[in-house]
């Protein structure tokens, strides 16, 4: 796995978790919060980043179109 867990100096109880492989993103990281799902407000900010992921993992980023859908998404 590539990917970096480092100690957050703003909020003394958190982590910064920084994944450094698209391979480890959606094979690790996205089944992880599909099995434990994020709960409260933060949930759509991820429904956004996993609608993002899969226009990449498509390969329609590559277009204009898939461009401004994530623009959108944004």
């Amino acid at each position: 796995m590539s990917f970096l867990i480092t100690k957050n100096y703003i909020f003394k109880d958190a982590v910064n978790f920084k994944v450094q492989n698209s391979l480890d993103l959606t094979e690790k990281i996205l089944p992880f919060f599909q099995k434990y799902p994020i709960q409260g407000v933060k949930l759509l900010d991820y429904l956004y980043f996993v609608s993002a992921i899969e226009i990449i993992k498509n390969k329609r980023h590559l277009t204009q179109a898939g461009l401004d859908e994530i623009r959108k998404i944004k």
